[in-house]
């Protein structure tokens, strides 16, 4: 297998340099669900890196939902683009309610202030829709929890400072171990899985703008004002996680619901991210699930790839231009510019 991804970033915010600050903030649950160790050791991986970490003042807010208040989540993401000092943007966690949010944004505000945004899962929302409203590269990367592992940093840290801290290409290679466990309950006892590689279902070569990230959050901004386009030639990141996925045909399902979009024409290709142990998803599945999908057979498909649900994952931009080679067997590449 050879993939390749060569990724030209337009539009994008100020790389993150030394002694930059960084905001935490929690536009979906709450900080406060973030244990005191996790916390202290993403405080010192992101000190490692040359960050400096500030919160924004209502993350640990908490309420029946293990969020906050719509209000408490605005002001702290406004306040996070409005201040100067801050370079970029943590969120702490995923969750389920980043979409309460949208109708409140000011994205004048955003657009006139333009910084790193990082998260995933249903920071997804937020990023897609922050790059439809605002022509702002936002990232599909590390939480400010995901900082809290002890292990499986190396791939984490290392491809995250390729993306964020520098203008050079990188390039990105399968990890050589991943994990699916709670390591947030047991840090120092965590069972590993070897890598069998990423798959290429579909081979071909495309060229085209990143969207996408979680595809149970994508799909809620569907028909609404801050879903992006899929414009001329984009190319599609999208995974799922056991909260959506325990079953394989609900990914079906979603994944159908993608294709029925408007302008999916206009997709040449898509990347998809490792499923959890607990979707019992196998290459033969969802190889089959794709022939169930004209649209999908001519373009390029890639899966088991390492970003989503489990660990590690790479960082990569929402609306950077992405030139995709998937052909025979051998290794898979991701290069920024």
């Amino acid at each position: 297998m050879l993939v390749s991804f060569i990724i030209y970033i337009m539009n994008i915010p100020k790389k993150f340099k030394n002694g930059d600050m960084v905001r935490v903030i929690a536009p979906a649950r709450s900080l406060n669900i973030v244990g005191a160790e996790t916390r202290d050791i993403a405080v010192k991986n992101l000190e490692a890196l040359g960050l400096r970490v500030s919160y924004g003042k209502n993350v640990d807010e908490v309420d029946t939902f293990m969020s906050s208040s719509i209000q408490s989540r605005v002001d702290d993401l406004h306040d996070a683009f409005r201040d100067k000092e801050v370079k970029g943007i943590l969120t702490a966690i995923g969750g389920f309610n980043s979409n309460q949010l949208l109708r409140y944004i000011d994205w004048d505000l955003i657009k006139d202030n333009p910084k790193i945004f990082c998260g995933y899962s249903d920071i997804t929302v937020l990023s897609n829709a922050i790059y439809a409203k605002t022509e702002l590269m936002t990232y599909s990367g590390m939480h400010f929890s995901t900082f809290g592992q002890k292990q499986l940093q190396d791939y984490n840290v290392d491809n995250f400072k390729k993306c964020l801290f520098s203008n050079e290409s990188f390039i990105v290679t399968a990890a050589e171990e991943w994990s699916d466990d709670q390591w947030y309950l047991k840090q120092d006892d965590r069972s590993f899985i070897s890598n069998d590689g990423w798959w290429v279902l579909n081979e071909g070569n495309a060229e085209g703008s990143v969207l996408g990230g979680n595809l149970a959050s994508f799909r809620l901004l569907y028909g609404t004002e801050y879903m992006p386009k899929f414009e001329n030639d984009t190319v599609l990141f999208i995974e799922d996680d056991n909260y959506t996925t325990d079953d394989v045909t609900e990914f079906d399902r979603n994944l159908q619901a993608l294709v029925h979009q408007d302008g999916f024409e206009n997709v040449v290709a898509i990347m998809i991210g490792r499923f959890q142990v607990g979707s019992k998803m196998t290459k033969e599945l969802i190889t089959k699930i794709l022939q169930t999908k004209a649209e999908l057979l001519n373009i390029p498909v890639v899966a088991n790839v390492d970003f989503g649900h489990t660990d590690p994952v790479f960082t990569f931009p929402i609306g950077g231009k992405v030139v995709v080679n998937a052909q025979g067997e051998g290794s898979f590449e991701f290069i920024k510019h």
